[in-house]
């Protein structure tokens, strides 16, 4: 095996962190021969529930899982990391304005990138699922002026399963013959999942799909509104989904 890949995840103890830990620990991140050293943070509260995860870790018995530590302070949990996933951040709670949200998160993403900039390892890479995504990102980004801007991402790649997935089923081809799919925007409402310069199996898409009032009406808003339709259906936000996503980002961006 390779030398041990140190991987923080934030919010940890989270949905989306409890859909994420363990293909991590699988090797579907990094590979079967890479062993990872899993940094987990979380806030106080949620420690202990974060021990729960860690003993399931455990039971698991993964071969590619070399290490485990957790902790809410972060500079200790970003020690020498080579690969930082920020996926907790502050969720909108009801009565919360969009500014009170910005403002929690802002302090959350200031505070680790003032600390992935003073002590992740010199190769660090930071992929950034928590929303407003591009924008703490960007926050993160600004207090980490060591780490060049083009190590930073905000997470996109739901948005762009949801498109394949769509675009997909409408056509009755496979994910893996749409290529050069693009989401324009943010991880919002007014994202514009780009058809027209997609390909199916080599065409055009907009020309397999030959329907322009699905595109409008029926694909650009299912998956700009995908995320509030999983909501109202579960009852809660996406988790395993925005997990799969974030290992699919990180993992094309570390290995092409």
């Amino acid at each position: 095996m390779t030398t041990p890949v140190k991987v923080a995840v934030t919010g940890a103890a989270g949905q989306i962190g409890y859909s994420l830990l363990f293909r991590i620990a699988s090797g579907a991140l990094l590979g079967p021969d890479t062993p990872v050293q899993l940094r987990l943070l979380e806030i106080t509260p949620a420690l202990k529930a974060l021990e729960g995860v860690v003993m399931e870790l455990d039971d698991c018995a993964f071969t590619t899982l070399d290490s485990v530590e957790i902790g809410d302070d972060a500079e200790h949990i970003f020690d020498g990391v080579n690969l930082a996933l920020l996926v907790g951040a502050r969720p909108r709670t009801k009565g919360m304005e969009r500014g009170d949200l910005l403002e929690a998160n802002g302090a959350i993403f200031t505070a680790q990138g003032k600390a992935l900039n003073a002590v992740a390892a010199d190769d660090v890479r930071i992929g950034v699922t928590g929303n407003p995504a591009n924008t703490n990102a960007l926050i993160a980004m600004s207090n980490a002026p060591d780490i060049p801007g083009e190590r930073f991402s905000a997470l996109t790649r739901l948005d762009h399963n949801r498109a394949l997935s769509q675009l997909a089923a409408k056509t009755g081809s496979k994910v893996g013959d749409i290529t050069k799919l693009t989401i324009w925007g943010n991880h919002s409402a007014t994202q514009y999942p780009d058809v027209f310069h997609a390909e199916i199996g080599g065409r055009p898409a907009a020309e397999v799909v030959d329907d322009q009032p699905w595109i409008e009406n029926d694909f650009i808003p299912t998956v700009a509104k995908r995320g509030a339709a999983i909501i109202e259906a579960r009852g809660a936000s996406s988790a395993a989904s925005a997990a799969s996503a974030t290992i699919d980002a990180a993992r094309d961006w570390l290995h092409g």
